[in-house]
């Protein structure tokens, strides 16, 4: 499954709730606290490491303050290094 994780700039976000409402995995909540303009902005709140890195929050943004990461695939990194080793011995 593919894992990601998000940044918002909650200095810029002014709390619309609409990555809230796309995320499939809902981790995205809004804060319990009010950032420089006034507003309470969206926090990623993923303990359990479910976000896939889908990127649905950051299109729906009318801010454009989410940036969105994409992690490595694990299993696929673990056969590399076997994958490398194969093509250089042929």
């Amino acid at each position: 499954m593919a894992r990601g994780t998000i940044v918002i700039e909650t200095d810029h976000c002014k709390g619309c709730e609409l990555c809230t409402t796309v995320c499939p995995q809902d981790v995205l909540v809004m804060g319990d606290f009010f950032n420089a303009r006034g507003y309470k902005p969206a926090m990623l709140v993923d303990p359990e490491g479910k976000c896939t890195g889908c990127a649905l929050c950051a299109v729906i943004c009318p801010d454009a303050v989410i940036t969105v990461y994409r992690l490595p695939n694990v299993a696929k990194m673990s056969r590399a290094p076997l994958a490398v080793a194969s093509a250089m011995a042929a």
